[in-house]
């Protein structure tokens, strides 16, 4: 993907800012739905336009996030928005993409999310990870065929298009891996077996361009503890800043598997031509007898729509997200993490122009 220069307003215009939350079901794709959060990403969309608010860097243009249906969307355009925060889930029959009504304002409106026709294929994580390795730049883990996922125990069990860690298990057994598949296709045709990599997990924010900068930026690692039976829990149920901590620059200095992955991080959001911030889930293969890792990372998941909550709304304190925790070790508080994904907004016409390296190569691909 070529890289341009974001499109930024004039400095003394501040962005009007209105920040979307999921009241869209997404649609089914090959037999599988993606499962939407419960309350559609309202926690997160009300720390940022609380703090977006009060930190003076935009304006923000309603009192409360907004749902991402196109009336929705329309009438934060008639309020006067000029930055659309899509904090959810987007796909390619979106309104973001598909509303007519709102294509004369390509030009003029500009987008905080990943390009709709770019995310129904990057969600299929199977079908993402299956390019990754293709290129022959990444370490994953192996992908377990059904036939032989019985000599493979422990094995790693998850949906194709997952959220987090819903429905993520690590199964021990034939007979704990039959019922868990068979619970993971009550809500989708497909699934997923991987192989299990039980040493040092940690997790990557990677942030697009922003402002006159043309490189991605991986923010310090974080590193995951705490797993419930081999998988970090939902942040829902445990926050992240009980079971993580930020990787220091001490640790990335005296590690090159660090600096590695970090680079690693930055040229897949580059291949995949994300326009908003992802998080790459990492482990290394195995733990040592003396208790740390050692090794090459392996990348085992991309996540397209990373948790955004941070603290400043009262009552919020603890609910800094893995990005936020990382942004905090560069010296960015909350509302300048905000700030700098803002200056990555690209116009409505660059979004729904974006095409997808994995659907131009499956197209290329057809008999």
């Amino acid at each position: 993907m070529a890289l341009q220069r974001v499109q930024r307003l004039s400095s003394s215009t501040k962005p009007k800012v209105a920040v979307f939350y999921q009241a869209l079901e997404p649609p089914v794709l090959d037999g599988i739905t993606k499962p939407k959060k419960p309350g559609g990403y309202q926690d997160s969309g009300a720390d940022i336009a609380f703090v977006l608010r009060t930190s003076k860097h935009a304006e923000v243009i309603t009192p409360v996030d907004v749902p991402d249906t196109e009336p929705g969307i329309l009438a934060a355009v008639k309020a006067g928005a000029t930055h659309l925060w899509m904090n959810i889930i987007l796909f390619a029959a979106h309104p973001l993409q598909a509303s007519n009504k709102l294509s004369s304002k390509s030009e003029d409106l500009f987008i905080l999310g990943q390009p709709p026709n770019l995310v129904a294929n990057y969600d299929d994580k199977a079908r993402v990870n299956e390019f990754l390795r293709s290129t022959c730049q990444f370490v994953l883990p192996k992908e377990i065929e059904a036939a032989v996922q019985i000599l493979n125990l422990p094995i790693v069990a998850k949906p194709i298009r997952g959220r987090g860690s819903h429905g993520v298990k690590l199964c021990h057994t034939p007979e704990e891996l039959t019922g868990h598949a068979d619970d993971l296709f009550k809500e989708g045709s497909s699934i997923m077996l991987e192989q299990y990599l039980a040493g040092q997990e940690a997790t990557i924010t990677t942030i697009p361009p922003s402002g006159d900068e043309l490189t991605y930026k991986s923010l310090p690692p974080v590193i995951r503890f705490k797993h419930q039976d081999g998988v970090a829990p939902y942040n829902g149920t445990v926050a992240v800043t009980q079971n993580s901590h930020v990787c220091t620059i001490q640790e990335i200095l005296k590690d090159p598997a660090w600096r590695t992955i970090m680079s690693e991080c930055d040229q897949v959001a580059e291949l995949l031509g994300c326009t908003a911030p992802i998080r790459i889930d990492v482990r290394r293969a195995s733990q040592g007898e003396d208790g740390k890792s050692e090794g090459r990372f392996a990348i085992f998941d991309v996540n397209l729509k990373p948790n955004m909550t941070g603290p400043g709304r009262p009552g919020r304190d603890d609910q800094a997200s893995s990005s936020a925790m990382a942004a905090q070790a560069t010296g960015w508080d909350y509302p300048q993490l905000l700030k700098t994904i803002l200056d990555t907004a690209k116009s409505l016409r660059e979004i729904r122009g974006s095409k997808s390296v994995l659907r131009a190569r499956i197209m290329k691909e057809k008999p």
